[in-house]
């Protein structure tokens, strides 16, 4: 009974635990934004997490880089299974202008499944938002396959 209850209840309102791998903030700023009263990305049930272990949801921006990236990964694998990875602006999945430098490790995709990207520099807030709904449609199939 309490785990029906419980599976209902966090089918609707994903959290979400944001990882900066080395961006400027742009993206940051942006995913920010939807979490204000304008964009209300609350009223869809989303909400940041303090922890990777209680988010449902991981946004990583900014570039991989070299240093940031055993963290990345150990964040990630704190994150419960099932999970949905997001990446946010195009620096996760190419490096955007990094790209080459000494210090970045490559893109997201090449160490974890990445399961949406959403594409920008910045994004803008209604692409972030189509990109968290569609990360919650997966998110809501992986747990009926489990």
């Amino acid at each position: 009974m309490f785990k029906k209850l419980i599976e209902e209840s966090t089918a609707k309102s994903p959290w979400i635990f944001h990882i900066n791998s080395g961006s400027c903030n742009g993206c940051d700023i942006e995913l920010v934004a939807v979490l204000t009263p304008r964009y209300d990305a609350e009223r869809l049930g989303f909400k940041l997490a303090g922890s990777p272990r209680h988010a449902d949801i991981v946004v990583v921006t900014g570039p991989v880089t070299k240093q940031s990236l055993p963290r990345v990964l150990r964040a990630i694998s704190q994150v419960p299974e099932p999970r949905c990875i997001v990446t946010m602006g195009s620096c996760p999945q190419s490096g955007n202008v990094f790209k080459g430098s000494y210090s970045v490790a490559g893109p997201l995709s090449a160490y974890v499944d990445v399961d949406v990207d959403i594409a920008g520099c910045a994004p803008k807030p209604e692409a972030i938002m189509d990109g968290l709904v569609l990360a919650t449609e997966i998110l809501k199939k992986k747990r009926g396959q489990m």
